[in-house]
């Protein structure tokens, strides 16, 4: 993972803020449109995409540990959406989540990026980090346990639904 510039680099992507640019605009319109996306969701944004990008820019610009990227691969497309962001209504727990183009998943996208913001997390000295997934939705569920994340159970705390939840504790630093 090598950080730098508003980007951060895994063996594979390209983790780095959207932009307004036509290109991410109708990239992220198509990923949040789509049904097998939005229904992990609780449903389509009612914002548009620009919309979408300056809320991201805004929690990025609060604290540069958080934003939501675009997972970028290395022909320049965007597979999808890695989130790492405070969860609402909370007390200081960090969410990491992501959200693929059904023509990305399957390709360990999710994992890689989720890995890298988690590290980059854990770095500037945050204790844990939580997601919290639809029960049902299997392949974000597997996503965690590839993560090393471990099950809390079902809470309806952050978002006002069930959810499943999972942490993962930083590692303990060796001196």
């Amino acid at each position: 993972m090598v950080g730098g510039g508003a980007g951060l680099r895994t063996e594979r992507l390209l983790l780095r803020p959207w932009t307004t640019s036509p290109a991410d605009v109708a990239r992220l319109a198509d990923i949040y449109s789509r049904e097998e996306v939005t229904r992990w969701l609780g449903g389509a944004p009612s914002l548009a995409p620009e919309e979408i990008v300056a809320r991201w820019a805004a929690v990025h610009d609060l604290d540069r540990r958080f934003g939501c990227r675009a997972i970028e691969l290395a022909d320049g497309s965007v597979a999808g959406t890695v989130l790492f962001k405070p969860l609402p209504n909370g007390v200081g727990e960090v969410e990491v989540g992501w959200h693929l183009h059904p023509d990305s998943w399957g390709h360990g996208y999710a994992t890689e990026s989720a890995a890298a913001v988690i590290a980059r997390g854990f770095q500037a000295g945050l204790p844990e980090v939580y997601a919290v997934v639809r029960p049902g939705n299997e392949a974000s569920l597997a996503v965690c346990r590839r993560l090393g994340m471990a099950p809390l159970g079902r809470f309806r705390r952050w978002y006002d639904v069930e959810l499943e939840a999972f942490r993962l504790t930083a590692p303990a630093v060796v001196e």
